[in-house]
């Protein structure tokens, strides 16, 4: 989420396959404990952000695979907020699942970079 303009907002999906609804969810939930916690965003960045991490800035990093994500979710009472009643455990029953599945399959890269190791 960034702020473009004076009362300009836009949000770009990192990913296309996110659910726009659970997506809406969560940044209203975010915006609202922002408000309430009276939250400071800090200063206004207006350099690119790879330019401004090169000269030292630091900067929080999503997750890198949906299993990070899903601990960092675990932790995040606000947005698993968003997910009332059943929905949070259900939500991360069927992804932690799909992560498990993930790592239990073999690529084609599994293959090319160790059958030939095979005695």
């Amino acid at each position: 989420m960034r702020v473009s303009a004076p009362g300009r907002f836009e949000y770009r999906a990192v990913d296309s396959m996110v659910n726009p609804y659970l997506m809406a969810a969560a940044l209203l939930k975010a915006f609202d404990d922002g408000l309430k916690r009276n939250l400071d965003p800090g200063e206004p960045e207006h350099r690119n952000l790879y330019e401004a991490m090169e000269a030292g800035k630091q900067v929080k990093k999503l997750p890198m695979s949906l299993g990070e994500a899903l601990e960092r979710l675990a932790e995040d009472e606000v947005i698993r907020s968003a997910m009332p009643g059943e929905m949070y455990p259900l939500y991360h029953w069927y992804k932690r699942d799909e992560w498990e599945k993930f790592l239990s399959t073999t690529s084609n890269w599994d293959v090319e970079m160790y059958l030939d190791c095979l005695p």
